[in-house]
This record gives structure tokens, sequence and C-alpha cells, in this order.
């Protein structure tokens, strides 16, 4: 499948809205020229609707593209809301905490020290 179960895909999404009547050539253009990366790379790409209902995963298969959508009939995905970046990169670990519901983006970030004092 995509390469997540090897570590060979780089998983991508797309902070903000995105219009879920787009599909696979309207993502591909968005990850191309929005996001930045080659839509024909070993990537999963992500993308949430405004009302963070709808989830779109975009990736290439080497013989086509392929999308998957998942609807959630209650509650929201977890989704960055601010644009600051055209992507964000996540790990497999991560993928698996957003579709299960958990936001990792609210979580207290890593704090690193060299010494005491």
């Amino acid at each position: 499948m995509i390469g997540l179960e090897t570590g060979e895909a780089r998983i991508f999404v797309r902070p903000g809205p995105t219009d879920m009547r787009k599909q696979i050539n309207g993502l591909a253009v968005v990850a191309e020229q929005a996001m930045g990366v080659n839509p024909f790379d070993s990537a999963l790409f992500l993308f949430c609707n405004g009302e963070r209902r709808i989830l779109k995963a975009l990736y290439w298969d080497r013989t086509g593209f392929c999308l998957w959508m998942k609807r959630l009939e209650k509650h929201r995905f977890p989704w960055p809301r601010d644009a600051k970046e055209a992507r964000e990169e996540i790990d497999r670990e991560r993928l698996g905490l957003l579709l299960a519901g958990i936001d990792f983006w609210a979580a207290h970030e890593k704090l690193s020290y060299t010494h005491i004092g």
C-alpha cells in the first residue's frame, strides 16, 4: 500500500480548510502548487473541510492516484486551523492519533534544556 508500513511515504497535512468538492485532480494541484510537494512522490496528502467533519487522503501508488475519504458522524477532527505554513509534515504515529480524533496539536510542546541553574 502507500509505503506507510515501511516508513517510505511522507505524510503532509494541509492546514486550514480545503474545499471538499475537489476530487483527485483538484487536490493534486493543491498538493503541488499550494503545498509545494510533487504529488507523484511517495507521500500521503491530508485535507479537511471547514467544519472538520470530512477528511480526504490523496496518494499516488505508482499506477494512479487513490483518494480516500472519512466522514465523522459525531465530533470533529483535530486540525490545525491556522495556515501559518503551506503544509505540515507528521509521522505515522500522529496519523493514527489524528484518525482516532486525538488532538496532538494541542499537546504540551517538548521542552529541551542544556543545564540546571
